[in-house]
C-alpha cells in the first residue's frame, strides 16, 4: 500500500500525524506530489523526514522556486515565507530539491504536482474525462489543496488533498492510500497550535500566516473546490 501525500508546506506536525496513521494502515511506501517547503516554518524538518522514509518526491512549484533562486509571480507574502526558507536550507536539501521532477509515470499511473499541461504550475479546479491526459488511466494531482476524487467511465482522478495547509473547509490534514487501483481518502486532526508556536519561534507575528489551518482555508480565507466537468461535445 503506497500513501499519497502532498503539499506539506513545512509543516512539521501535520505531517508527522499523516504518517504515523499511514504507519497504522500499513503503507509500505509514501509518494510525495510536492510542495514540501513553502509557508510554514518547518520544510527542512518535513523534507529530512521524508528523506529518512526513502519517499518518492517530486517538486513542487514552492519547492522549484526556494531551489532556484526564484520568487512566487503572484504573492509577495509567498515569495518573503520561500526566502525565509531559503536561508534556513542547508545546502545539500537545495541541490536534491533541484533534481526533483514535477511529474512521475508508471504504467496506467501518472503523478504530478499541477496538472497535465503544466506539471509544476496548473491548477485543476475543473476536471472532466477527456482533458486527463490520454496514455494513463490513474491520474494523482497537488496544488490545489483539495482532496477529491472523481472516477470516470475508465479512468480514475485524485486529488490526496494537503497535508500542510487544507484549502477545502476541512482543518484536518489530508492524505490518500493507493492499493494496486484502490484509492481511499483520509483526514487526520493534528495539533495546529503547534504549528502556530513553530511559526511565533522562527520570528513570524502576523496572525493572517496561519489564521486559515483552523478553518481549513487559504491565507485570506478563502475555501476552494473542485469541479467535475461534463465530457466536451466532440
Amino acid at each position: 500500500m503506497i500513501a499519497l501525500v502532498s503539499d506539506i508546506h513545512g509543516n512539521l506536525p501535520a505531517l508527522r500525524a499523516v504518517l504515523e496513521k499511514a504507519d497504522q494502515l500499513g503503507c509500505e511506501k509514501i509518494i510525495s506530489l510536492g510542495d514540501i517547503t513553502g509557508y510554514y516554518s518547518q520544510s527542512v524538518e518535513c523534507l529530512d523526514l521524508l528523506l529518512e522514509r526513502n519517499a518518492l518526491q517530486l517538486t513542487g512549484n514552492h519547492d522549484y522556486y526556494l531551489a532556484n533562486g526564484l520568487s512566487c509571480p503572484r504573492s509577495r507574502t509567498v515569495s518573503d515565507l520561500i526566502e525565509f526558507q531559503r536561508k534556513i536550507m542547508p545546502l545539500k536539501h537545495i541541490e536534491y530539491l533541484k533534481t526533483l521532477n514535477p511529474r512521475f509515470d508508471d504504467g496506467e499511473k501518472t503523478f504530478v504536482h499541477g496538472g497535465w499541461n503544466d506539471p509544476l504550475e496548473e491548477y485543476l479546479y475543473r476536471v472532466s474525462e477527456n482533458k486527463l491526459c490520454s496514455q494513463s488511466r490513474l491520474f494523482f494531482s497537488g496544488h490545489t489543496h483539495v482532496q477529491f476524487i472523481a472516477r470516470f467511465s475508465d479512468k480514475i482522478y485524485c486529488n490526496p488533498g494537503s497535508v500542510g495547509q487544507p484549502r477545502d473547509g476541512d482543518a484536518r490534514a489530508a492524505f490518500a492510500t493507493l492499493e494496486g487501483e484502490n484509492i481511499a481518502l483520509y483526514r487526520v486532526e493534528y495539533d495546529i497550535d503547534e504549528t502556530v508556536h513553530a511559526m511565533r519561534a522562527a520570528g513570524f507575528s502576523d496572525p493572517k500566516l496561519w489564521e486559515g489551518l483552523y478553518i481549513g482555508a487559504q491565507i485570506g480565507g478563502r475555501i476552494d473546490k473542485i469541479i467535475v466537468e461534463q465530457r466536451d461535445l466532440l
